[in-house]
């Protein structure tokens, strides 16, 4: 275990943004990583853990309390059950499980971070959504002081969301165990209208696998979301806000509205998400509300190549980031009534 003090957390982060930890320890092991959160609670000291980084956004005062940097590494396949560590780096994984012949992750390519943080977030691109193959989570519950193994139906998994988000205070993910699929060397079924048209198939067909994967690679890069440090389009937490859920009554009113502001032909992308309720588009919420592309002139602006992405142009500060994202908020709330989310997590700050 490496304990660092007064540590930099900003490096840690794809933002490269926020202040020091009073202490900052890394762990490589499963046991590590338990006895510095048990040493934590036991002394009554704040806790933030850290994967990949990719999802954070810490303020600039930093973080009075120990962070603990998540380092552990193993990955094991048996037949068609992936087995990861928490710390293993996500993307690799994919890969991986490519190479392997194996589907139900291929989609979920380029997405930064590590394989722990997956199930919290219920992370989900391109059709795809790690609830759809995830079969158990083992996890230190803080709580009880032990080591649980929770099953897909325990996570309470829903868009961008899962029982570990919803209490974040009681479980540090220590490993993911995934159930795939041996469809001889080709994809799950293309579900998203974007990948299928980039494929040239129609929604529901197969492809092969390191075709969908490469696909999904170039489609992602294309909006700067693989992680590069030339290009300060990927300084950022990829999507910003998440994609509004509404009742059919919510959506209603807000079809009215945009019929208001942009013209009685228009109507609002919209996409099944439950009974009841219907999925809206952040991204095209924000570039309507007049948050084009590019949109800033400060050190945090919006991608030029994705309006959903906030990102650092390489001088900001959280606080620059905020500011930008409030701005945001406000405006898409004034134009059409809806309050957008962020999707990372606040450290120290909100919006």
């Amino acid at each position: 275990m490496h304990v660092l003090h007064d540590a930099p957390l900003a490096p840690l982060t794809t933002f490269r943004l926020g202040g020091p930890a009073l202490r900052l320890v890394t762990a490589e092991t499963d046991a590590e990583v338990i006895d510095a959160v048990r040493e934590a609670d036991d002394s009554g000291t704040p806790l933030l853990v850290i994967g990949g980084g990719s999802n954070l956004v810490i303020g600039d005062k930093g973080f009075e309390g120990t962070a603990l940097r998540i380092a552990t590494r193993g990955v094991e396949l048996r037949g068609t059950t992936l087995e990861l560590a928490a710390g293993e780096v996500w993307s690799d994984a994919v890969a991986r499980t490519v190479e392997a012949g194996l589907a139900g992750i291929e989609c979920l390519a380029g997405i930064p971070g590590s394989a722990g943080a997956t199930p919290i977030q219920n992370v989900g691109a391109y059709g795809q959504e790690v609830s759809a193959t995830i079969s158990e989570v083992i996890a230190y519950d803080r709580r009880a002081g032990e080591t649980v193994t929770l099953a897909n139906e325990e996570c309470d998994f829903s868009y961008r969301h899962s029982r570990f988000k919803a209490d974040p205070e009681r479980y540090v993910v220590l490993r993911v165990r995934f159930e795939l699929e041996d469809a001889g060397g080709m994809s799950a079924p293309v579900k998203y209208a974007e990948t299928a048209r980039a494929l040239g198939v129609e929604a529901g067909d197969r492809v092969p696998l390191g075709q969908a994967r490469e696909t999904v690679l170039k489609l992602r890069a294309g909006k700067g979301m693989v992680l590069d440090a030339d290009d300060h389009d990927t300084w950022s937490a990829g999507s910003f806000f998440t994609n509004p859920i509404l009742t059919e009554e919510q959506f209603a009113v807000f079809r009215e509205r945009v019929r208001e502001r942009l013209g009685e032909g228009v109507e609002p992308p919209a996409y099944p998400a439950g009974e009841g309720r219907r999925k809206t588009s952040a991204a095209w919420l924000i570039d309507k509300a007049g948050y084009t592309k590019g949109y800033g002139t400060g050190p945090a602006r919006i991608s030029t190549k994705h309006t959903l992405a906030l990102t650092n142009r390489g001088e900001a500060t959280t606080e620059d980031l905020l500011g930008l994202a409030r701005e945001v908020v406000a405006g898409v709330r004034e134009a059409f009534g809806i309050t957008l989310v962020n999707e990372p997590v606040m450290v120290g700050v909100g919006l």
